[in-house]
């Protein structure tokens, strides 16, 4: 139990137990019925604001860095974290700690060291597709539930549009001098959230392609 709420609380992508390969077809269905709402109306300023976020991540190539994850229960770990667009990422939880995260751009791999165990699932069931995306386009894909800017804050709130994540994410990011990802929260069908804030991040021209193996 500690192995699964140590993984997905981080993955900001479940924060509960993942199906198999085989169940997902079966439950996106109900993934669909957590995402039921419409989203808000957009403003001129919103809509702005939301199409400045997906610009960001349209650019974003690699990043990597550290980051902080507080758990619904207000407990904090952190670790290393490597990001390379389209769809490929790597979060390593700081000892004792050996479970590792890994995205391939196709399937998503939680593996814990000390147990020698390799569950995945398709990158597709997560949130983060969306942002990890060859071409993203928020307004296309998601229910945008919330965007705003205050001060240099910008605050986007969405849920995926076709059903297939059932997660809602909350976005934070700086505004000025560049649009930089900060931070996210994620919140689950049964409500519980979890922060994940992102620290000494670093763009980077290259990320080793070993990094984003699963077998390796």
């Amino acid at each position: 139990m500690q192995r699964w709420s140590t993984a997905l609380a981080l993955l900001l992508l479940l924060s509960f137990h993942p199906p198999s390969l085989g169940a997902q077809e079966a439950n996106k269905s109900s993934a669909a019925a957590i995402a039921d709402g419409s989203g808000v109306a957009l403003n001129k300023e919103q809509t702005e604001l939301v199409r400045k976020v997906t610009a960001y991540f349209n650019h974003l190539t690699n990043l990597k860095g550290t980051f902080v994850q507080t758990s619904a229960d207000n407990k904090r770990q952190r670790g290393k974290f490597y990001i390379s667009r389209p769809g490929r990422f790597r979060f390593e939880f700081n000892l004792p700690s050996k479970v590792v995260i890994i995205s391939d751009g196709e399937y998503v791999s939680i593996q814990d060291r000390d147990l020698n165990t390799d569950d995945r699932w398709e990158l597709s069931y997560t949130p983060f597709s969306t942002l990890l995306q060859k071409d993203v386009d928020l307004l296309r894909d998601t229910r945008i539930l919330e965007a705003q800017q205050s001060d240099n804050t910008i605050v986007i709130a969405f849920e995926d549009k076709s059903g297939e994540a059932s997660s809602r994410i909350t976005l934070f990011l700086t505004a000025a001098p560049d649009v930089q990802v900060k931070g996210w929260i994620v919140k689950d069908a049964q409500g519980l959230e979890t922060r994940i804030d992102l620290t000494e991040i670093l763009g980077v021209g290259e990320l080793d392609a070993k990094l984003f193996d699963p077998a390796m």
